[in-house]
């Protein structure tokens, strides 16, 4: 059994997934951003860094596993599914993985921050952030546009790029001219495990397709999270 730590983020959504896609089997626990749950002393002997997620693998002796990269990797590695056994298969997982967790997730986080979340708007940022978002989008376009999925079959660098980018309308991107991209948004979000993850925990928004009114109750409750330093991942 595997405990889950998460709320209803991207990097949440990337391991939710996951445990989906793999049939395992887990037990969830949300945890509340806005009271600072990811603060608490017991969490923290979980994930020191106070953020989510985290897992605590019980069939490895109560292992836990924080960062959602290094959370997708050990659940693949688990498995032997998600990730190719050959080393240069391995290796372009590794690459798309990491394109997601160094770019695509920081760059579009920082978006958010600064184009929702933040009450003073600094356009030399939001224009910043929302054209680099803009630019990675346009790499897995790219890449998308002569391969099915990111690293030959579909695996944890499809799972942990998808987490972020179905949510580009959040971070004010259009990809309205990337067909590849949305092609393959399409295609990973008609699978039934991937439709059951996003749904872990349940959660009064998606940042993918929100309501105004969802938006801006949402956005009030994630600028008190970002007034005192405890951003969501």
């Amino acid at each position: 059994m595997i405990e889950l730590y998460t709320a209803a983020t991207p990097n949440g959504h990337k391991v939710s997934i996951a445990l989906e896609e793999l049939e395992l089997p887990y037990r969830v626990h949300a945890l509340d951003l806005v009271a600072g749950e990811q603060k608490q002393a017991w969490y923290l002997a979980i994930n020191p860094n106070g953020r989510i997620p985290a897992i605590v693998d019980h069939d490895a002796g109560g292992f836990p596993v924080f960062e959602s990269g290094a959370i997708l990797l050990w659940l693949a590695e688990k498995t032997g599914r998600l990730m190719p056994a050959d080393p240069k298969g391995r290796s372009l997982v590794l690459q798309w993985l990491m394109f997601q967790m160094a770019g695509v997730g920081p760059m579009m986080g920082q978006a958010n921050v600064f184009y929702r979340y933040l009450p003073e708007r600094i356009p030399v940022a939001i224009e910043r952030y929302q054209a680099e978002g803009r630019r990675l989008l346009s790499v897995l376009d790219h890449r998308l546009s002569d391969h099915e999925y990111l690293a030959g079959d579909y695996s944890i660098a499809d799972v942990a790029n998808f987490a972020w980018a179905r949510t580009h309308r959040w971070s004010g991107i259009d990809v309205s001219d990337l067909p590849h991209l949305q092609r393959w948004l399409k295609q990973i979000r008609g699978r039934p495990a991937v439709e059951r993850g996003l749904l872990v925990p349940p959660s009064k928004l998606d940042l993918a397709d929100a309501t105004q009114e969802e938006i801006d109750r949402f956005v009030a409750e994630a600028r008190k999270i970002v007034a005192t330093g405890q951003e969501r991942t």
